[in-house]
């Protein structure tokens, strides 16, 4: 028995070492999960610190308690020149695999994912490098001029509302990598400087950053620098800003809007009773909103299927994209009125608690109301 188990030991090794390097790497450290992630959680990018930063957007990690949210941060790249791809989850065989983010000349595939901040999905718009400085589109990054130089302003059009943070799968983004970013795929790539390694590390120790924990709303969505999300400066998550201004990522005049900071959604724990009875009630809102959403992206990729057999033409595919796009966006707005809604009803809840000879107990046949 010794023997045959020493054989298959010595086989395994054999077969690593028989495997390049960068792939070794990647078939020891991959990790593959059964269960997509959250939805990406809407928060305010906390003020460029100070010149040369990038943004590395925040994404969900997974470790031996789940998933948990690393918070966006600014990062010092390890090299002038060099700009950041973010990770991504991944659809494949049958499971969420994770595809590491990396550092090269260009941005390369991220999945599609619509990290917001000059990532929407396709490509990269938050700045370039020109002379050794780097320069920042303040239509889509926070920064401000007196201690930032080098800016300029460029719109950014991004239609998708879509929150989802992987790819592939049910319910996932549908995108696929394009030719630029094959070829800025094969350049040369740096892996995470040891400060983003530390942030990640920091991150899944901390149990309020843990989806099993947050259902998916982290207390703390992006800090200034890497592992300072409890200094002066952390970005909590909260709803989106103003849907119809002209660039809801951008702060005026440089510098962090207090109109979009909007505060946690968990009210104070006055009446642990009835604040528990509303966290359930949040939670059944999100669970049945989801579920619709996920109707809704299942009936569309019947559609899209049904016009590829069909052999469809090119305006019937933009057509039924379009109709898509307004159906979700119709639904995000749905969505936002139910959360006001149920928000506005148990502030009217609250504030009953709090006048004089009134019960503390809270009713327990009270659910959240649908449109």
């Amino acid at each position: 028995m010794r023997i045959a188990r020493l054989l298959c030991w010595l086989l395994i090794a054999i077969g690593l070492l028989t495997i390049p390097v960068e792939s070794r790497a990647q078939v020891l450290v991959g990790v593959s999960v059964r269960i997509g992630p959250p939805p990406l959680p809407l928060y305010v990018q906390p003020i460029c610190p100070e010149p040369g930063y990038i943004w590395a957007p925040g994404y969900w990690a997974y470790g031996p308690d789940g998933y948990f949210w690393v918070p966006g941060t600014w990062v010092e790249p390890p090299e002038v020149g060099l700009l950041w791809t973010p990770g991504y989850w991944g659809w494949e065989n049958s499971f969420y695999l994770w595809h590491a983010g990396y550092w090269g000349p260009e941005v390369g595939y991220y999945g599609g994912i619509n990290y917001g901040f000059g990532y929407p999905g396709v490509g990269f718009f938050g700045g370039y490098w020109k002379g050794g400085a780097y320069f920042y589109n303040r239509t889509v990054t926070n920064v401000n001029v007196t201690v930032v130089r080098n800016t300029y302003n460029a719109t950014v059009v991004n239609n998708s509302t879509n929150r989802v943070s992987f790819n592939g799968g049910p319910g996932g983004v549908t995108a696929r990598p394009t030719d630029r970013e094959i070829a800025a795929d094969r350049q040369r790539r740096i892996t995470m400087t040891a400060e983003q390694t530390q942030h990640q590390q920091a991150a899944s120790t901390n149990r309020t950053l843990h989806a099993s924990v947050n259902h998916g709303r982290p207390d703390v969505a992006a800090s200034v620098r890497p592992g300072q999300w409890g200094s002066r400066g952390a970005v909590e998550s909260g709803r989106p800003p103003n849907r119809h201004s002209e660039s809801p990522n951008r702060p005026p005049n440089g510098g962090p809007s207090n109109r979009d900071r909007t505060p946690s959604l968990r009210p104070p724990n006055a009446h642990p009773a009835l604040d528990e009875r509303h966290q359930q009630e949040l939670d059944r809102l999100r669970q049945q909103q989801t579920e619709e959403r996920q109707r809704i992206e299942q009936k569309h990729r019947q559609e899209q299927q049904r016009l590829e057999q069909r052999a469809a033409s090119d305006r019937q595919q933009q057509e039924a994209q379009h109709k898509q796009q307004q159906q979700l966006q119709q639904l995000d707005r749905k969505h936002e009125q139910q959360q006001q809604k149920l928000e506005q009803k148990q502030q009217q809840e609250r504030q009953k608690q709090q006048k004089p000879g009134s019960s503390s107990k809270p009713s327990g046949n009270d659910k959240p109301s649908r449109d």
